[in-house]
């Protein structure tokens, strides 16, 4: 299975995985629990057993034993009050809180509403009602499995952007070392092939085929060029980009088929902007290509320059055969192609040239399938 293509399907299933585990966790914990509140609900039935027992036998008893089960419960807060609501005794409250007045008295609607209270009736017809809550042990196992959770939910996280980062990083050195190394295995029979075009001129050679040969070896110097600026940091010039999408448009519209229609829409204003004119042009020509090889058989490209707020923006709307919302992101990934012997490298390169580079943003604008793309650059003006 490609895991680049299926990223998202893998991301559900890891997503779905982690709240199983999740759910786990806290069904057992839960269920541990329940058997923990039942032993405290017991505690206090034995609890309140003893208090009536003591009451029972304070006049001839021995309350030794009574005692003891009262001084035993040291983890249950318990209130035990009159018929009237008069706090008779308490346990496992704060000390430093309890002295304060009506502290004491104030916790009991909410102990009621936790837990049903317990009524000690005694002979005589008096009665007692023992009001308690859940023990802080009780309440820290409660929430110790979403402390857990989240604890690992960040080790996670901050694991898989650490990961994400590395990989990143080093797909990146991969993609810059082949670009420069690319770049110097063309550079020297690029410099013999203007020896061999100069010989033949001085041979006298048909002028003609040297000009148009010489123009093919200039645009192999101009790839060269843009290839061995990949990893480094270019150096960004004040341009008109006007210029530069005319010169980049005019180059393929004179390589491409009458069937598709390159139209591009710039006004008369300049628009200089700080760019690096063979890495920018690099990435128009490839959008225009991948426009092209989106078009079956007969179509148009429109590219649109235009004016938004502090930046330069280009649209570049193709009527090919339209993208999926899930590959809108997807095609910047290195690697991913939707080509049989693509390399998936263009636009992660014309991303890495516009983001990091130029400060700007590339992204798809609006696709529809079998109606077309387009794409947007935003570049940031002087």
């Amino acid at each position: 299975m490609d895991f680049y293509r299926n990223k998202n399907t893998w991301k559900l299933v890891l997503f779905v995985f982690a709240l199983l585990i999740g759910a786990g966790t806290l069904w057992y914990t839960e269920s541990f629990l329940q058997e923990l509140r039942e032993e405290e609900e017991d505690s206090v039935e034995i609890w309140a057993q003893a208090f009536r027992l003591i009451a029972a036998d304070a006049a001839t008893g021995d309350l030794s034993l009574y005692a003891k089960i009262l001084e035993g419960n040291n983890t249950i807060p318990i209130i035990i009050t009159d018929g009237d609501g008069n706090v008779i005794t308490y346990n496992n409250l704060d000390s430093a809180k309890a002295l304060r007045p009506g502290y004491v008295k104030s916790l009991i609607p909410r102990m009621a509403e936790e837990n049903e209270p317990i009524v000690i009736e005694f002979g005589s017809g008096q009665k007692n009602i023992a009001y308690y809550q859940e023990s802080i042990l009780l309440t820290q196992l409660r929430i110790y499995p979403w402390v857990l959770l989240g604890v690992i939910g960040l080790f996670v996280g901050i694991a898989y952007l650490a990961f994400s980062s590395a990989r990143r990083t080093e797909q990146e050195r991969v993609w810059s070392g082949m670009a420069k190394e690319t770049a110097h295995q063309i550079g020297t029979p690029l410099s013999s092939m203007l020896g061999w075009i100069e010989l033949l001129r001085a041979q006298g050679a048909d002028e003609t085929a040297l000009t148009e040969m010489g123009k093919d070896v200039n645009r192999l110097e101009t790839i060269t060029a843009r290839f061995s600026k990949i990893g480094s940091i270019p150096e960004l010039k004040n341009e008109d980009i006007s210029d530069v999408l005319t010169e980049s448009t005019d180059y393929l519209r004179a390589r491409t088929s009458n069937k598709i229609d390159i139209d591009l829409q710039i006004p008369e204003d300049e628009f200089i902007v700080p760019i690096n004119r063979q890495l920018f042009s690099w990435v128009i020509e490839n959008l225009i290509r991948n426009a092209i090889d989106a078009i079956d058989g007969q179509g148009s490209i429109k590219l649109e320059l235009t004016e938004a707020g502090k930046y330069v923006r280009i649209d570049v709307t193709d009527t090919g055969k339209g993208l999926t919302r899930n590959q809108y992101r997807a095609i910047f990934r290195p690697g991913y192609t939707t080509k049989q012997r693509g390399w998936g490298l263009g636009l992660s390169l014309a991303r890495r040239i516009v983001e990091d580079y130029h400060s700007g943003r590339i992204y798809v604008v609006r696709s529809e399938l079998g109606q077309g793309t387009t794409f947007r650059i935003l570049i940031p003006t002087v």
